[in-house]
């Protein structure tokens, strides 16, 4: 479904994104682990077209994107979950999710996004007219993976969905990404909890520095003595 090709992205001088190949073949859970500073979120928004690639490929669906403007992706069927959830925290629950649904005319069509936005995140449905801004961290995260959900398309782009959660709420999402990946949604998914990660993907990919340096099916690379040591604490 996605083909990332020799990606590379700079920030003026700044090389972040080297050499970046990976694939996300359809229907699965690709994982892009990696410390700080390694570029999966800059990989994360060069797909998503947020980033102009300097070079390299990206490639959607048998189409070359890299470069494409962001809201033509979102037509084309790529949703993304960014770093920090970036909801509007001034509109209320349901505002965001009617938002999320601009590209699509029927708005029949919205509302029942809208109620599977409910159904896999009930306290999401309890809270529907309050401000986003007043949602705890955890509400606020299934509300940003709710309005991809109301967006629609087929690959789902998710940048640290676990970051400040409490633990059992990180269980929570991930158990909620796995049930979004079974209904039919491909899942390219960057996460600094690597454990968790490499548990629910079926592929997985190191970035280090602007480099792809290890890939492989999730649970391969989570026996890998490097990636165990620098990233699973063991």
């Amino acid at each position: 479904m996605l083909s990332v090709k020799n990606l590379k992205v700079a920030y003026g001088q700044i090389v972040a994104l080297k050499d970046v190949s990976f694939e996300v073949p359809a229907g699965k859970i690709v994982t892009l682990i990696g410390a700080n500073g390694a570029g999966k979120t800059t990989t994360l928004r060069a797909v998503s077209g947020l980033e102009k690639p300097v070079a390299g490929s990206i490639t959607f669906k048998g189409q070359e994107v890299g470069g494409m403007d962001a809201h033509k992706l979102v037509s084309l069927g790529i949703a993304h979950v960014p770093e920090g959830r970036k909801i509007f925290p001034t509109l209320t629950v349901r505002e965001n999710l009617e938002l999320a649904g601009w590209t699509i005319k029927d708005k029949a069509e919205v509302r029942r996004r809208m109620d599977e936005v409910f159904t896999f995140f009930p306290r999401v449905a309890e809270r529907v007219g309050q401000l986003g801004g007043t949602l705890s961290g955890g509400e606020q995260q299934m509300l940003a993976v709710g309005r991809a959900i109301v967006t629609g398309g087929d690959l789902l782009l998710l940048d640290e969905p676990s970051m400040g959660l409490a633990p059992v709420l990180v269980d929570e999402i991930f158990d909620k990404i796995v049930a979004i990946n079974k209904q039919g949604t491909t899942v390219l998914l960057v996460e600094q909890n690597a454990a968790e990660a490499l548990e629910i993907a079926d592929f997985a990919y190191v970035l280090e520095t602007g480099y792809t340096t290890i890939a492989g099916p999730a649970d391969q690379v989570s026996c890998d003595a490097k990636v165990r040591e620098a990233y699973l604490g063991v």
